[in-house]
């Protein structure tokens, strides 16, 4: 059973590759977490001697290398990450502290530990971290990202986990360390923070309250269903090649449109007892600063050299996610107490440097 340290553990991503892992009875997890606005242990499996949680930040050193020298991990996996682009434009400086200054402060510890290692555990030894497709910028109405696609982040969001992933592959190519990157499209599924597109228009559906799509709800993502990213990570883990990076992808485009309208169609269908009609609660609103226009992922590298492929169409993806949040109500309202409420961010008037 291999030992992993898991930053980020209790967001989304993580909490869901926590969850796997625990279950699977193949990894012991040492989870650390600074518990922001997104982090909940609600989604999280008990504390047992597959899984230690702790409660703390990525950027303390000390801390982290407590941890190191405690567990002996055989692994790092960095999710640690402030992850809204609303957010981002609101308050980037947050984004720069946890996203470069946090990796980099990880970085350092992690390379310590890792040259105290004896050489046959400095082999098997990984650092993998998780990044995002948003770091390539905007696609036109062709194309699709992969691992060599030129980086050009049109907000503080990817702009902060561009430099995060050039700070990893410089401490793989400077220092040696033994790293993997991956960049995937964009996630959905169950315990997913409601700021995000397909929870938010959920929760509103079902509440009565607007479904505001940015402006005509033309912009294009590539879906992946939350599950099968981390599939991906523990075949990354176990037998990607160090240095490499793998960009994953659904291979499933949908424009924000479509998204909101197939939600509208599954809540009426699941909740046919609701008082309105969910389309008419869709209200188009002004476009968010630096809106990329579309995002697909070329996911062939990782399927021919993995064999990994999605095995969730988004059909049933979508459907089992709506689902879920109907009936976790509870979930939602712990999550929902830490004070964001539904509103929209990203405005920039009120933008904090």
């Amino acid at each position: 059973m291999q030992t992993i340290l898991v930053t980020g553990g209790a967001g989304f991503i993580g909490g869901c590759f926590v969850r796997r892992a625990v279950a699977g009875d193949r990894y012991r997890v040492i989870n650390l977490d600074a518990l922001t606005y997104a982090g909940n242990l609600d989604s999280l499996p008990p504390v047992g001697p597959q899984h230690h949680f702790v409660q703390g930040d990525i950027g303390d050193r000390a801390e982290v290398a407590r941890l190191l020298h405690t567990f002996h991990p055989d692994a790092v996996l960095n999710f640690a990450a402030e992850s809204h682009v609303d957010r981002s434009i609101d308050g980037p400086g947050a984004f720069v502290e946890t996203n470069v200054m946090g990796t980099f402060r990880l970085l350092q510890t992690t390379l310590r530990y890792w040259h105290g290692l004896s050489p046959e555990r400095q082999q098997r030894f990984r650092f993998l971290h998780v990044s995002t497709d948003e770091v390539f910028g905007s696609l036109g109405p062709t194309g699709r990202f992969c691992e060599t696609t030129p980086y050009a982040p049109n907000s503080p969001y990817s702009a902060s986990k561009a430099a995060s992933d050039h700070l990893v592959r410089a401490w793989a190519q400077t220092y040696g360390l033994p790293v993997l990157v991956t960049n995937c499209s964009n996630n959905y599924g169950p315990y997913q923070f409601p700021e995000k597109l397909i929870p938010l228009m959920t929760l509103n559906a079902l509440t009565g309250k607007p479904l505001p799509i940015y402006g005509d709800g033309s912009n294009v993502r590539d879906w992946l269903f939350v599950e099968d990213h981390c599939r991906a990570l523990e075949l990354i883990l176990e037998r990607g090649t160090v240095g490499e990076t793998y960009t994953i992808g659904g291979d499933c485009e949908r424009t924000n449109r479509e998204i909101v309208y197939t939600i509208c169609e599954i809540v009426a269908q699941i909740a046919p007892q609701l008082p309105h009609a969910c389309r008419d609660l869709v209200r188009f609103v002004a476009d968010r600063p630096g809106h990329d226009q579309r995002y697909a992922i070329d996911a062939s590298k990782l399927q021919r050299e993995l064999g990994w492929h999605p095995q969730t169409s988004f059909a049933e993806g979508i459907r089992q996610t709506v689902r879920w949040y109907v009936k976790h109500p509870q979930w939602v309202a712990r999550i929902g107490s830490g004070g964001y409420r539904g509103q929209r961010l990203g405005v920039l008037p009120k933008a904090k440097v």
